[in-house]
């Protein structure tokens, strides 16, 4: 079995983005991981998604720092890299803040 690296990454949401609902939101972090060329571990199974879980649902037309995002990587990376990486490919109003890699 390949080995996983996990990392807890902190953004925060606002302005028109605070709009946006928890399944959009997913989307908008698969879509800028895949652009990003992030190395991101995928379910197994007919119809593979990244491995991307959020800490809580955010409620709709809020603003928020500091949210929790958890990322499986099978490549590691640095936390500044993955940081730049995922903020070249997000929308003003999401902004990576913080990543830490998680110990296995």
């Amino acid at each position: 079995m390949k080995e996983n690296y996990s990392y807890r990454l902190e953004f925060s949401k606002k302005g028109l983005l605070r709009y946006i609902s928890h399944l959009d939101l997913l989307r908008l972090f698969q879509r800028a991981v895949r652009r990003a060329e992030i190395p991101v571990v995928f379910s197994q199974g007919f119809h593979p998604i990244p491995k991307i879980k959020f800490e809580r649902a955010l409620k709709l037309g809020v603003e928020s720092e500091g949210e929790k995002l958890f990322l499986r990587l099978y490549i590691p990376l640095a936390p500044e890299e993955l940081a730049t990486r995922l903020n070249s490919q997000l929308p003003p109003g999401i902004q990576i803040q913080k990543v830490s890699k998680l110990s296995n």
